[in-house]
């Protein structure tokens, strides 16, 4: 499995949870086959893991996602998201 882990500040979770909710890259449509999403103790930071098929799907799916992040600003980010591309050697 191909994952692509995000590191993202977020300024206000539920403003980013709506925007995210909204799917405005097509997730399933662009190959995610499902995706989670974690919080620390600190409400200004989420992990969010999109999985997909194929390692292409990821590699295509990627600067779409760095392009909506440079559109979006004000409460959904404190600063700009990370990004990379894993995949899956070994599960447990």
């Amino acid at each position: 499995m191909i994952t692509i882990v995000i590191q993202h500040p977020v300024g206000d979770y539920e403003a980013w949870k709506k925007t995210f909710d909204s799917d405005p890259l097509g997730r399933a449509a662009s190959g995610v086959t499902g995706h989670a999403i974690y919080r620390t103790s600190d409400p200004a930071s989420v992990l969010v893991l999109m999985d997909f098929a194929t390692r292409k799907q990821a590699e295509d799916y990627l600067p779409r996602l760095e392009a909506l992040w440079k559109s979006v600003g004000g409460p959904l980010g404190l600063e700009r998201p990370t990004a990379k591309i894993y995949e899956s050697m070994e599960t447990a």
